[in-house]
């Protein structure tokens, strides 16, 4: 099944009086473009986190956010009773030393200092850890799970304008057809026009027979249509999208030449239909992992 690269997941538990939040946004890239926020006492963890991330996502912009927040108020923030008497005092004898009247909002200026607020250190034991772990986990499937659903969309996409190759493909033939008694008119008319209508017959079925086959584009439709064909049973595949971008240039190439040979208005036509359809294709597969 393929993937798509634009992937969102969230997942929450709370562990005692913690509240764990892991949430990740993933984009398209080349390769793995991984960026993790977490707290400082996280740190130490950090590289377990990557590899676990690493191994479920592979390849795109991930941008992964780990939060925790003690839902305890009491033990949340901390006032600093004794900097805030420290201040009051200096605050006091200043106003006396120089005359200055007192702030009838002091506690406002008080608040308003440094040191005031104090939020106790954190102290992790290997349960949060693992708690840390599971959610990151939850994050990571939820995320998978958003990107196989938006692979789903893209498959069908795909298909569809494989589909369509494959159709204008099938309204070139009428068109071959008639192309070689086009070519052929038109050679004889200049030929006439150049010589007076006097030529050596043979000679010139020979030169026709060479030049028609230069332009002959039946190898072009049964590489195509294979490609075509390829495309479609790789689409499946674990990690299919650098393999399918490949066969796309190889689509591209086949449809470029038969532009190239067609020599004709209507196929022409065709192939720059095409065209239009291959790139949308490319498009789409930039964002398939």
């Amino acid at each position: 099944m393929i993937r798509s690269m634009t992937g969102y997941g969230k997942a929450e538990q709370i562990f005692k009086t913690n509240n764990i939040s892991v949430e990740i946004k993933t984009l398209n890239s080349k390769q793995l473009d991984l960026i993790v926020k977490l707290p400082q006492e996280l740190k130490v963890n950090e590289f377990d986190y990557r590899n676990e991330i690493a191994q479920c996502l592979q390849r795109g912009k991930v941008d992964v956010t780990i939060t925790v927040t003690n839902t305890d108020v009491a033990q949340n923030t901390n006032i600093e009773k004794e900097v805030v008497g420290a201040y009051l005092r200096q605050i006091k004898d200043i106003s006396t030393e120089y005359g200055i009247p007192e702030s009838k909002d002091l506690a406002a200026i008080v608040f308003r200092m440094p040191g005031i607020f104090a939020s106790p250190q954190q102290e992790y034991d290997d349960d949060f850890m693992a708690a840390i772990m599971a959610t990151l986990q939850k994050a990571l499937e939820i995320t998978d799970d958003f990107r196989a659903k938006e692979g789903a969309i893209l498959k069908k996409d795909l298909l569809k304008r494989v589909e369509l190759i494959l159709g204008y493909l099938g309204e070139v033939e009428p068109f071959e057809k008639n192309r070689h008694e086009v070519i052929k008119g038109r050679l004889m008319k200049n030929l006439q026009e150049l010589t007076s209508g006097e030529y050596d017959e043979n000679r010139f079925e020979q030169e026709l027979i060479f030049y028609l086959e230069k332009l002959d584009i039946t190898e072009e439709k049964v590489r195509l249509r294979k490609h075509c064909d390829y495309f479609k049973e790789s689409i499946d595949e674990e990690g299919a999208g650098k393999k399918l971008g490949f066969i796309a240039q190889e689509m591209g190439r086949e449809i470029n030449t038969l532009g190239s040979k067609a020599n004709d208005a209507d196929i022409q036509r065709l192939v720059v239909k095409m065209k239009d359809e291959l790139e949308k294709i490319k498009e789409q597969l930039f964002n398939i992992l």
